[in-house]
């Protein structure tokens, strides 16, 4: 076996570790609100979700997953794009690490292209990447969360007018059950954009190293392409089963306070905007998404100080950092190992 298989192979394991870390990482975005209204227990949360994340491959087409692979130039004749993958994945998973240890919900999304970017960009300089695909996950960083808050705000208002009428005690009761239908929505959402994310990786590590042919289609359906899915899918069900307590606290219990009506709003809200984009095959940031909804949400009763804006400004400036501090860890991570094999 080659040395460019068995780095195919370790990077290709690297790329799942890193879609269940993402699971982990990002199980604030599928639960919080459910989990802060009291909707769900955290453990059966977590469930709900992980299994709605494994269903959204059967839904949605992997023009995420084309999107990720061609974020950067691949030659398949020279091995060490293998590397810049691998250095790229590392810098994303240290990242996403510290970041979770803090409990600030940054992107697992922007900091695997973060990270993609940036090795690419220390091994082949800047006219590596391509910026017709960065410029529109860049773009989609302040639109996300602007379409987010948007529709949850219009959402909430629209709630409290059909039903200003209503017993609080009965919009409690209806809206708890109307949640578990849109806590699966965004899970389904979640599932859908960042799992291919992943998918994309592997597909341009099995380029660069010469294992698939650059015009190979990425399905389920197609015999050489639905292990892909079917494990970058199964990772991140088993990643958001385990949770994510910190982030959680953070989205579900910081940044406002939610009721049942209140999470159904910005669950759904984010729900749609995810498909949106996953339609458009545009990669999002799940942690964006929900953010600008929940924040939408609080909004909506006219009282802005309902949300806690201090909490609010500490995740927007975690998420202005991600992409350049992925890109440089996994720079660093390259020049290291570059080194090593003196490429």
């Amino acid at each position: 076996m080659s040395t460019t298989v068995i780095l195919v192979i370790v990077t290709i394991a690297v790329a799942l570790i890193f879609d269940a870390i993402n699971g982990f990482h990002d199980a604030a975005n599928s639960i919080a609100t459910v989990v802060s209204t009291r909707v769900l227990k955290p453990q059966v949360a977590v469930l709900w979700a992980a299994f709605f994340n494994f269903v959204a491959m059967f839904l949605f087409a992997p023009k995420v997953a084309d999107t990720v692979s061609k974020i950067v130039f691949i030659k398949a004749d020279d091995p060490a794009y293998v590397y810049v993958i691998l250095a790229g994945l590392v810098g994303a998973v240290l990242w996403d690490l510290v970041t979770w240890w803090w409990g600030l919900p940054t992107s697992s999304s922007h900091a695997l292209i973060g990270g993609f970017a940036g090795a690419g960009v220390a091994h082949a300089g800047w006219h590596a990447l391509r910026w017709d695909k960065l410029g529109d996950t860049i773009k989609f960083i302040f639109i996300a969360p602007l379409l987010g808050f948007v529709l949850a705000f219009v959402l909430m208002l629209s709630v409290y007018w059909l039903l200003r009428n209503w017993r609080p005690a009965k919009v409690d009761r209806r809206f708890r059950r109307a949640q578990l239908f849109s806590a699966a929505l965004y899970s389904i959402g979640h599932g859908g954009n960042d799992a291919q994310k992943t998918m994309g990786i592997i597909m341009a590590v099995l380029f660069a190293g010469g294992l698939l042919p650059a015009e190979t289609k990425l399905s389920l359906f197609n015999a050489k392409t639905s292990w892909i899915v079917l494990s970058c899918n199964a990772a991140m069900g088993l990643g958001t089963a385990l949770g994510g307590w910190r982030i959680v606290r953070t989205m579900g219990m910081k940044l406002t306070r939610l009721k049942p009506v209140g999470g159904f709003c910005a669950e759904t809200a984010g729900a749609i905007t995810l498909f949106m984009a996953t339609h458009l095959g545009i990669p999002v940031s799940t942690t964006h998404t929900i953010t600008g909804s929940i924040v939408g949400v609080g909004s909506a009763g006219g009282r802005l100080s309902a949300v806690k804006w201090g909490v609010a400004g500490r995740i927007v400036w975690a998420w202005l950092f991600t992409i350049p501090a992925a890109a440089i860890v996994a720079a660093g991570c390259y020049w290291a190992s570059a080194r090593m094999a003196h490429l």
